[in-house]
């Protein structure tokens, strides 16, 4: 419905295309609109993103505590965000986490190729508010510059992130609370 609301269109009106990797856009005649679009949700809340001509990925995951991060980031994490985490107190592990996974998986929607892209093949900052959380990309370290990577406000025990293609954007934000 909100996809939509941007051609004044019904929603069954839209139809879609997906990429080898499954990411989904429009398909024509809305395709040549330039919007672009992704989704993530998790728990109770769902974030959902759209730029013009620009690529963009999202993710939200709610901060959950029965698991170890430890065993998770040797196994997904490039040796930098490993050391990184590692440096963390056992009350900030589960944020700091899900700071990086949040990012990850941002990065990754937003330049298409999924899981394809092996996620040790780049670098996310795991700060709190970092503005520059996309550190680098292996192999082609110009690629890091090709995208914006930061934090975006999911409430209390969420982390999330946007990725957008450049870096010349502006975030609009709105929030739709269904309990209201």
């Amino acid at each position: 419905m909100i996809l939509a609301s941007y051609f004044e269109c019904d929603p069954q009106n839209l139809t879609f295309a997906y990429s080898e990797q499954q990411k989904p856009t429009l398909a024509p005649p809305h395709a040549e609109s330039g919007l672009r679009f992704n989704v993530s949700h998790s728990g109770g809340i769902s974030l959902i993103a759209f730029t013009q001509g620009r690529e963009v990925g999202v993710d939200v995951e709610q901060i959950r505590q029965e698991f170890d991060p430890g065993s998770l980031a040797a196994r997904f994490f490039s040796s930098s965000e490993q050391k990184e985490l590692a440096s963390y107190t056992a009350d900030q592990l589960q944020e700091a986490f899900f700071r990086c996974w949040t990012r990850k998986e941002a990065y990754i929607k937003a330049h298409g190729a999924g899981l394809s892209l092996p996620l040790q093949h780049f670098d996310v900052s795991l700060a709190p508010r970092d503005l520059t959380c996309l550190r680098a990309t292996r192999p082609d370290a110009s690629e890091a510059s090709r995208w914006s990577l930061r934090d975006v406000p999911a409430g209390e025990g969420y982390a999330a992130a946007l990725c957008v293609e450049g870096q010349s954007w502006t975030l609009k934000d709105w929030c739709c609370d269904s309990q209201q």
